[in-house]
């Protein structure tokens, strides 16, 4: 029996690196692994010309464009992007800014109002921190460059948004380091930051603090799923299945390696260290793939979404994700 050729359009993570390299092999599949270093440029590929037969993708954005109808793709329960982002929210040192609470009516930048980071953050802040967003100005553009393309699709919330786009030829960055804005959350760490002593984080010790918050909620933020075009699983069920244990291998093939004690697989000095503390914190695996495990995060996202008006009402997860069938069933 031949086996079937799926494209996948992915980043070069190290979690996906044996699926890149062939050292894991989907069951029936002749995995062709596209390594696109651009989640943007990623995304637009997929969401606009459906170009690979699986990708990885912005969860938020799918979320809302699947609950709308708007898309021919469901989602695995597999997670390639992860971030904490306590540590991405940035300050202008003469706006006043010291506590949380300080962002309300501020001028606050984001790249993209709709992006993943962006909603995590605001969810974070406004329901952990007291944060109150609804008289706050937001300005939106490219953070250490000038915005050079549509976002790939440009989702606001139902109701009012006092947003502005900044002019063309300015970035975020540039802002921030002169003080327009007086401060800006999202995903890229500004080119100013450990530069000009004017430009600081909000949390000071962004780690200590994430740390705390995670053992508090529980909640290693998804910032990225893997979607699969429903008429290539409507033609071959198996392959959701496929897919999935194949990133579960290449994941575990990736701990084995970093685990290595003979050197440091990675340029991270206290890289073994690290590990002791994943141990000791996400009990050995702070990458987790499946629907109940990460049932938690996954509904505190849609709730941030209806909270920031993105979504009328939180959908059910069953009908965000293909059922994947597992040994225990």
């Amino acid at each position: 029996m031949s086996r079937l050729t799926v494209t996948l359009a992915c980043g070069p993570y190290d979690r996906t690196e044996a699926l890149r390299n062939g050292i894991v092999r989907p069951e029936g599949v002749d995995l062709v692994y596209v390594p696109i270093q651009s989640p943007p440029e990623l995304f637009a590929r997929m969401v606009h010309k459906e170009s690979f037969d699986a990708a990885e993708m912005s969860t938020s954005l799918y979320f809302q464009l699947r609950a709308r109808g708007e898309l021919p793709f469901i989602a695995l329960p597999v997670f390639p992007s992860r971030m904490f982002r306590h540590g991405y929210v940035f300050v202008h040192d003469g706006a006043g800014i010291n506590v949380p609470v300080d962002l309300a009516e501020k001028r606050v930048g984001v790249q993209e109002y709709h992006q993943t980071a962006g909603v995590w953050i605001r969810g974070i802040l406004q329901r952990d921190y007291g944060v109150d967003f609804s008289r706050v100005r937001w300005f939106e553009g490219g953070v250490n460059a000038p915005r050079e393309s549509d976002p790939v699709v440009d989702r606001r919330p139902d109701g009012p948004l006092d947003i502005t786009f900044i002019e063309p030829g300015r970035c975020l960055d540039d802002l921030l380091a002169r003080g327009e804005i007086d401060a800006y959350l999202g995903a890229r760490t500004p080119r100013s930051f450990g530069r000009d002593t004017a430009v600081r984080r909000l949390f000071a010790d962004p780690r200590a603090e994430e740390r705390a918050w995670f053992q508090r909620s529980g909640i290693f933020p998804m910032m990225h799923t893997v979607v699969v075009r429903e008429d290539l699983l409507d033609r071959h069920p198996w392959v959701a299945e496929s897919l999935v244990k194949a990133f579960e291998a290449a994941k575990r093939w990736c701990l084995d390696q970093m685990r290595f004690s003979g050197t440091s697989r990675y340029m991270l000095p206290w890289l073994h260290a690290d590990l002791e503390e994943v141990d000791e914190l996400f009990g050995g695996d702070p990458w987790p793939y499946g629907l109940e495990v990460n049932r938690t995060a996954l509904e505190a996202l849609l709730g941030f979404l209806v909270q920031q008006r993105f979504l009328p009402e939180a959908p059910g997860l069953e009908t965000l994700f293909a059922r994947i069938i597992t040994a225990n069933e």
